[in-house]
């Protein structure tokens, strides 16, 4: 069964945001190497250019496009490939709007494209997020460690994995 990952409006405006600076800077960079022309401006081009278009190009990679309940597994769409959860091991699953709360971002995208990696509030300790709308949030509790995910029908989502599971 798979569930969609609509993006919120802070993952829009991040998104929106830093996309237009990158391709700024792009294109502020191409200029200003077309005219220098010298030994610097293969430093300009990589500051410039490749770096700006290489964190596009590895954020939209990581990006989440939905989510897959297949068999004991969870699967996280991407961009052209998908992260496995092994669902044996877990022991709840809940539908909380407000999990991501005052977090802190201690690895990971902070709203390129979804918040993806690990977090930490009061409220859930370290947890590891694949999330694009945070008002979406489902906890998954494991053994060893809370996964936060953002399905695009949260209460639906935790009732396919309670039957699945069996809790």
């Amino acid at each position: 069964m798979r569930f969609g990952a609509p993006w919120s409006t802070s993952v829009k405006w991040i998104t929106g945001i830093t996309v237009t600076f990158l391709a700024i800077l792009v294109v502020f960079g191409i200029s200003q190497v077309e005219e220098i022309g010298s030994g610097s401006s293969i430093l300009l081009a990589l500051l410039t250019v490749v770096l700006p278009a290489l964190v596009l190009v590895l954020s939209a990679c990581w990006m989440i496009r939905g989510f897959v309940l297949s068999g004991d597994s969870l699967l996280i769409q991407r961009l052209g490939w998908q992260s496995k959860l092994d669902l044996t091991e877990l022991v709840s699953a809940e539908a909380d709007p407000e999990a991501m709360d005052k977090s802190l971002r201690t690895w990971g995208n902070g709203g390129l494209f979804c918040f993806c990696g690990r977090f930490r509030n009061t409220k859930l300790g370290a947890y590891r997020a694949y999330a694009t709308d945070p008002k979406r949030s489902v906890v998954l509790k494991f053994q060893d460690q809370t996964v936060v995910v953002t399905p695009d029908r949260p209460d639906d989502f935790v009732a396919r994995i309670k039957d699945r599971t069996g809790f």
